[in-house]
């Protein structure tokens, strides 16, 4: 019984050391506001000198990357097609090129794996789909696909169903291919010109989107055969790529050098218009949250834009880089890989500053601590700039400053006209609207 007591005498004392009081009146710290302000000008400036994205560059292909798939299963492998009808697979943890396959005659167009990871879909210039194993072949066996389909057309895209063993090509129309067979399932179209980019919905499966030339974004229900609705906008979309996290938001990367963020409840006009990049963009892939995507442009530079922003909260950009085709980003959230014209894949951190590697625990609760200190004062000028800043190529910051002198001009001749005309006949369009044309149903 004594033993007992002294234990608990022991621990009350323990208790008394370690738990210390604090007021937190206000009146009594001051100088509190100050002190954290300081620490937050410190944190955000250490994150600009930290800031440094660019991790590793992938060698091997002989033209330029065209497109890439990831691995739905292993983090570590990514897929890559080239301008040569040449396809790599390549180990991430390594940083090299585990398999090479001579694939297609011509550009390889598109490529997917499918759901379970076994295998992978390609379709190339020479008009055929084919269906490759992801495990290399064994010792003395040919490296031959598991099947090929010969189109009548040019397939431009492919993009494979998340659950069912379904994939989708596009070209002069959209087919929906069963694997086990050799002609479509169904055919899809809206309109005559060739369509550019297909991807099925990750959450609602049975939902397709499609960017055709004559500038629309169309929408299909795989149960129903039939289109859904289409909208049209000023300028050809590239590509679009659906939110993973919301099953009815997706994001399309325009020629007008603009992304379009859409509810497809309300095509009427886009949630979000995202107008950073000073020249088409390309290719568009959201992060696994569903927060963020990055986007790869015509202007030699791939920008992370929120969801709910307008502007980017980051650009990356080398000197060597030049058009990027294709971008990706991996289903850990923390890495972005791009392909260019200059046949490299170039690996990036999602987050600049982040450092890589196992962090102790005090690490964690400084960086957290720092993060909520950043959050907390974001909008004081002196963090904000410094936050905000960021050094770019000297043609795309010559062509920022050439469009904000053309939008101003835009801007003025508006207020001008609208000033003499007759008061109503020049009703004030929001900048969301003015890029849509129609929407059909």
């Amino acid at each position: 019984m004594l033993t007992l007591n002294y234990i608990q005498w022991v621990f009350n004392v323990c208790v008394t050391l370690i738990a210390v009081p604090r007021n937190y009146d206000p009146a009594l710290h001051p100088f509190e506001v100050p002190r954290e302000y300081t620490r937050a000008l410190n944190a955000t400036k250490l994150e600009r000198v930290f800031a440094k994205p660019f991790l590793s560059s992938l060698d091997g292909h002989r033209d330029g990357v065209n497109c890439m798939a990831k691995h739905p299963k292993s983090l570590s492998t990514v897929l890559s097609g080239a301008c040569d009808g040449e396809v790599k697979i390549w180990n991430l943890t390594k940083r090299q090129c585990v398999r090479t396959i001579q694939a297609h005659e011509g550009f390889v167009r598109g490529m997917c794996a499918r759901f379970c990871g076994t295998s992978f879909f390609t379709v190339g210039d020479d008009k055929t789909v084919k269906q490759w194993k992801m495990e290399s072949p064994e010792y003395g066996e040919e490296e031959e696909p598991i099947h090929t389909i010969l189109g009548k057309t040019v397939y431009t895209g492919i993009d494979h169903h998340w659950k069912e063993a379904v994939f989708a090509t596009c070209g002069h129309q959209v087919d929906i291919w069963d694997e086990q067979r050799t002609s479509p399932m169904c055919s899809l179209t809206w309109g005559f010109d060739s369509i550019s980019s297909v991807k099925f919905n990750p959450i609602e499966t049975y939902l397709l989107g499609s960017c055709a030339s004559d500038r629309n974004i169309v929408l299909y229900d795989m149960r129903k055969s039939t289109p859904l609705k289409k909208v049209i906008l000023n300028m050809r979309t590239n590509t679009l790529c659906w939110n993973p996290m919301e099953a009815f938001v997706f994001t399309a990367a325009n020629e007008d050098y603009n992304l379009y963020t859409f509810d497809m409840r309300f095509l009427e006009s886009p949630m979000t218009v995202h107008m950073d990049h000073v020249s088409a963009v390309l290719d568009v892939d959201y992060s696994p949250t569903g927060k963020e995507f990055v986007s790869a442009s015509f202007d030699k530079s791939v920008r992370i834009f929120p969801v709910d922003k307008g502007h980017s909260r980051e650009v990356y950009h080398t000197k060597r880089m030049q058009h990027v085709i294709t971008v990706k980003w991996t289903s850990d959230n923390k890495y972005i890989l791009c392909g260019s014209d200059e046949m490299n894949i170039r690996l990036w951190k999602a987050n600049a500053s982040e450092k890589l590697g196992v962090l102790a625990p005090r690490e964690k609760a400084a960086m957290n601590y720092n993060q909520k200190l950043k959050e907390k004062f974001q909008y004081h000028p002196q963090i904000r700039r410094i936050a905000q800043h960021r050094h770019l190529p000297k043609s795309i910051f010559c062509q920022i400053k050439e469009q904000r002198i053309m939008r101003e001009a835009r801007r003025r001749k508006e207020l001008n006209r609208r000033k003499h005309s007759k008061p109503g006949s020049m009703p004030f369009v929001s900048e969301r609207k003015k890029h849509i044309v129609a929407v059909v149903k």
